[in-house]
């Protein structure tokens, strides 16, 4: 598990690829070091339904949603076009029916392993990627569909009554998980929010459950844990320490053993005693990737992409791993098919694994970035996230303000800076304060660690407060501060200043200040919402791009409200405003307090901006009042009010 990993990826070959060569020498079919049994066995399972899981966890329904056309087309060509030309071979190599039919539905499915290559070319918005990531859910569900029902069938159960029983089944379970599942996840993160540990057993729980119950119904645990992933991806923010450690626990752990396992099935000999399996090897290979360039060209010339595309869309489809590994596995272990079958598969595994990446760099460097969707910078926010800075001082408060400045900091490749302030302007500072100190910084950088960003914890002792807050931004040279905020101002505040007030009015660099009524990861949708008035400032554009950078981040969608509060007519420009194509925006006019306040939801996160200029006139917040009168109505929405200073 450490030395084949490394080795390999030194050789610029994909570190799967020596896991499951380390499971051929260790196993009992070479040196016989290690014995494939009851342990390995239990330690494999766990990482087959893992690396399931992970699947569906970078799967996501918004892709079908955007593209639904072009991703169906695509989802249905790549699963029939090996369907088909991988029956015809098996059974022309003499396979059975039934052991052709399931080696094929292995050639359908596909594992997304070069999406990092495009996500480092800048091209996951484009619309040859999002209808690749789309089609890769249809044909992937429809390949473990297959698998159920030959499984099925080699047991003598396929009858009337299967399929009576399997369909309203089937159908109340995939509704049941990918509704039920993002509620209940809610529901526990914003009970138990606080609990790391018990966050990630929640995701371990709901894994093993669901996995579970789809052996109730008679179909694979695999597509239950299928399914687990792409319900639960849509309330774990992408960038988050939860979704790291998740990532982290199965590449390093589970799934290693998963892959030694399945290198411990293959017996190289047979390639010796069995000349034929060269033959099949060779077949499986062929066969997949003919059909595999088939399925790719004939819908990328029906959507009029250019050939770089087409090729990017075959390379990212023709790299077999998780589905096809899973589903030899268990093809094997109820002896549908036999190891020289398994040899095939392996063989095949290796070639695409090698294959895939190399062609999708080499063709992705070809396509061009204006062929993104209108907006598609999104992905990245400005560069006001490079250096973020995040005041932290009470335990209670802090975990939503750093997750949020955590996702800007990490999505910009940018350092997080936590901060906290003593004030020493009535006297000497308690042993007890700064020991409070030491554990909050403590805290934040673990959470940063947690999620791989750069982190500088700063602490600091000032005359006030808001003077340490803007003193250590000039100094730090942060490009974002991230303020906390109760969501009212006491009278007091109103006519002398709260600390959030003289942050912005001294403030050099946009500040954000923030009020999270829930858990940040329970944002179903991103909601800015704005003036007709303020549309032509020149931050609004930098708005829109954080807005939608935070609503991808989220996985959350984006919805932008314009209320024309003046009596002319008033003209949308949504390319100006960088506004993707993909976003939906809605236009309405009347009083902006009372518009915004009937849209907004309960699991909103609602970005409204603050006046460019600072207010001296007495009991009027410095951020405005639309702000407040809305935090005061709407107590369960979660709000952000952006601010940038007069010289932005």
């Amino acid at each position: 598990m450490l030395v084949a990993p490394l080795l390999f990826e030194r050789l610029r070959l994909p570190g799967i690829v020596g896991l499951i060569l380390a499971g051929v020498i260790v196993g009992p079919n070479v040196l016989g070091l290690l014995e494939r049994d009851s342990t390995i066995i239990l330690l494999g399972t766990v990482g087959l339904l893992f690396l399931m899981f992970m699947a569906g966890l970078e799967t996501s329904l918004d892709d079908l949603k955007y593209n639904a056309d072009k991703a169906a087309i695509f989802g249905l060509a790549t699963f029939s076009f090996p369907m088909i030309l991988g029956t015809v071979a098996m059974l022309l190599l003499g396979y059975s029916w039934l052991a052709s039919i399931l080696v094929a539905s292995c050639f359908a499915t596909h594992t997304l392993l070069a999406l990092p290559i495009l996500t480092k070319l800048g091209l996951m918005r484009t619309q040859t990627v999002t209808t690749t990531l789309g089609g890769t859910l249809i044909t992937n569900v429809l390949g473990l569909l297959v698998l159920a029902v030959v499984v099925k069938a080699d047991g003598g159960n396929l009858t009337l009554g299967f399929w009576l029983f399997l369909i309203p089944a089937l159908t109340i379970y995939t509704v049941a998980t990918l509704w039920g599942v993002p509620k209940l996840g809610r529901w526990f993160f914003r009970q138990f929010g606080h609990d790391e540990g018990a966050e990630f057993i929640f995701v371990l729980a709901t894994l093993f459950v669901v996995s579970y119950a789809a052996g109730l119904i008679e179909i694979e645990p695999i597509i239950g844990a299928f399914l687990a992933g792409i319900a639960i991806t849509q309330i774990i923010p992408q960038l988050s320490p939860l979704m790291n450690r998740i990532q982290f626990i199965g590449n390093t752990l589970f799934v290693p053993f998963f892959l030694i396992s399945v290198g411990m099935l293959i017996d190289p000999l047979i390639l010796v005693k069995q000349p034929k399996s060269i033959l099949v090897a060779l077949v499986m290979i062929g066969a997949e990737m003919v059909s595999k360039f088939g399925a790719a060209w004939a819908p990328g010339k029906l959507f009029g992409f250019q050939f770089p595309s087409i090729m990017v869309m075959f390379g990212l489809s023709m790299a077999q791993a998780a589905s096809t590994l899973a589903a030899i596995t268990v093809a094997y272990e109820i002896k549908l098919v036999d190891q020289l079958t398994v040899n095939g598969i392996i063989a095949m595994i290796l070639v695409t694994c090698v294959a895939s990446p190399w062609i999708t760099e080499r063709w992705g460097k070809q396509v061009k970035p204006h062929g993104q969707q209108e907006g598609g910078n999104q992905g990245k926010p400005p560069s006001l996230a490079k250096r973020v800075l995040v005041p932290v001082a009470n335990p209670k408060t802090e975990d939503n303000l750093l997750q949020l400045a955590l996702i800007l900091a990490k999505t910009a490749e940018g350092t997080l800076l936590p901060l906290h302030v003593l004030s020493d302007k009535t006297g000497l500072i308690s042993p007890e304060a700064k020991m409070l100190q030491t554990q909050l910084l403590a805290a934040a950088e673990r959470i940063a660690h947690a999620a791989v960003t750069k982190v500088e914890p700063i602490g600091r002792v000032d005359d006030t407060i808001d003077r340490g807050i803007t003193r250590t931004a000039a100094e730090r040279e942060a490009t974002l501060i991230i303020c906390g905020w109760k969501g009212y101002s006491t009278t007091r505040e109103s006519f002398f200043g709260s600390v959030i007030d003289n942050v912005i009015w001294r403030s050099q660099v946009p500040v954000l200040i923030a009020r999270f009524s829930q858990p940040i990861e329970n944002t179903a949708r991103v909601v800015l919402a704005a003036t007709d008035q303020e549309t032509v400032s020149v931050t609004f554009k930098p708005t829109v791009m954080l807005s939608q950078s935070l609503a991808a981040a989220l996985k959350a969608t984006f919805r932008l409200v314009i209320v024309v509060t003046g009596v002319g007519e008033f003209e949308c420009q949504p390319r100006e405003w960088g506004l993707a194509t993909t976003s939906e925006l809605v236009q309405v006019r009347g009083n902006f307090v009372q518009n915004v306040s009937r849209m907004v939801q309960r699991h909103d996160l609602l970005i409204l901006t603050a006046s460019t200029h600072p207010s001296y006139l007495l009991a009027i917040p410095t951020l405005g009042g639309e702000p407040e009168a809305i935090a005061r109505t709407q107590q369960d929405t979660s709000i952000i009010v952006v601010h940038f200073p007069s010289s932005s």
